[in-house]
Order: C-alpha cells, then structure tokens, then sequence
C-alpha cells in the first residue's frame, strides 16, 4: 500500500468527496456524513491556513450542504469554482444541456426503475447504482446526446455515466485553486477515488506535489478518514 503521507502545514489540502471521504450510498442525496469527520477537516482547514478545498463532481451547493464551513469548492468537476467562504461562484461559458434532451432523458429513466437523472448547471450524470443492468442502455443514451452536443462530452464514473462541458476536468480545477491564495505557494495533496479523479492526481503531481487514490494509500472512505483524523490530533 501506498505511504500516507504527513500533512504539513506547507501543503494544501484537496479532497474529493463520494468514495473517498464519504462511502457511496444508493443515491447522492443518501449518503452519510460521519460525525467525526467535520471537526478533522475544521482542524486541518486551520492548520493549513485555509488552504483545504473540496473538488466533487457535485454541485457546489450540495458541499455547502454536507460539509458546512469549507471555504473552497470546485464543484461539477471544476465547472463551478468558490475560492473563499462567501466568494461568487465562478462559471465558464459553458451551454447548458438542452431542455428537449433533458425531458426525453427523463422519460427513457423513469421506465427504468433504480435509476437516476440528475440536473447540473451545464450538464447532466445518469445514476445506475440501484440498477447495475440499466448501465449499458444509459450509456447508449450519454453517447446519443454527445452526438448531438458537439460542445460536451461523456465521462464514466462510479455506477454513473456524466455529460459535461469539454475542457472541465478536475485537474484544471487543482490548478485554478492553486493559482489563488491561501493555496498559491503550498504544495498540493490531492486525494481521490475514481477515473474522474485521475486529472487532478495528475496535476497535483505536475506542480510538485502529491496524487493519491484511496485504493492504494487507504482502502476505503474509512481509511482516509482514519487518515485525516490522525493526522488533525496531531496538531
């Protein structure tokens, strides 16, 4: 297993959230937040000067939700950034995915029980971890919609499929949030799970810093947990 590595207080801290702090659960909105891990962000978002962001493929607005108190946010995988506490959200000029697509969508979904549209500003994720069969034919509908969405692509994530704007991705997120202060000058942590994640790994490595995926340094969501607690108490 990969070395866990010390967070010193030169570094930044970069998360991402389902499957690496949190465990995945049937649908985004069930998912659990244990309550010993806001207090070991708060006590490392301290330690590091404020220099500890969440990157999700999520909505801002849902890390708001679940992690209150997190100054920084790249939420939809870096289609939507928040560099401070009560800072404007910062958008690309990005379209949105066609309401006609999204109803048509809609409805192919509602005929398949356990699966799940969700709505994000400019784009849209296909949820299927209540129904692993429906994978395939949810794919088939992604790539009908890229074929006619020139401006978007699709991206497979865990139990889901995502159209999202071309050029976002969560490396370009490490990198925007570095550029700004309290990260610029810090060397970049970036912790994440999935083949979503393997952008921002990148990048974190680029600028001189550390990638780690949660299989290989601590197992599961409990291991990063374990992993972030420690290393709060100590200071």
């Amino acid at each position: 297993m990969t070395t866990q590595p010390e967070i010193t207080r030169a570094m930044a801290l970069l998360l991402d959230l389902d499957g690496t702090l949190l465990e995945f659960a049937p649908t985004p909105d069930t998912v659990v937040v244990p309550p010993t891990l806001p207090p070991a962000l708060a006590a490392l978002q301290t330690r590091l000067g404020g220099a500890l962001a969440i990157i999700t493929g999520r909505p801002v607005a849902q890390i708001d939700a679940l992690l209150p108190g997190i100054p920084a946010v790249a939420g939809e995988h870096g289609g939507a950034i928040r560099h401070t506490p009560h800072g404007d959200i910062e958008r690309g000029a990005h379209p949105p995915v066609p309401e006609a697509w999204l109803a048509e969508a809609e409805a192919a979904l509602a005929a398949r029980p356990g699966t799940l549209l969700e709505r994000k500003a400019h784009g849209v994720a296909l949820h299927f971890r209540r129904a692993p069969e429906a994978g395939p034919a949810l794919r088939t509908l992604a790539e009908a919609l890229v074929a006619r969405l020139p401006s978007h692509a699709l991206l497979a994530g865990n139990m889901v499929w995502e159209v999202r704007p071309r050029g976002i991705d969560k490396g370009g997120a490490v990198r925007a949030l570095m550029a700004r202060p309290p990260f610029a000058g810090r060397i970049p942590l970036f912790v994440g799970d999935d083949v979503t994640d393997e952008d921002a790994i990148a990048a974190a490595r680029a600028l001189g810093g550390i990638g780690l995926k949660v299989d290989e340094a601590f197992g599961t969501p409990q291991g990063v947990r374990d992993w972030l607690a420690r290393e709060a108490a100590r200071g």
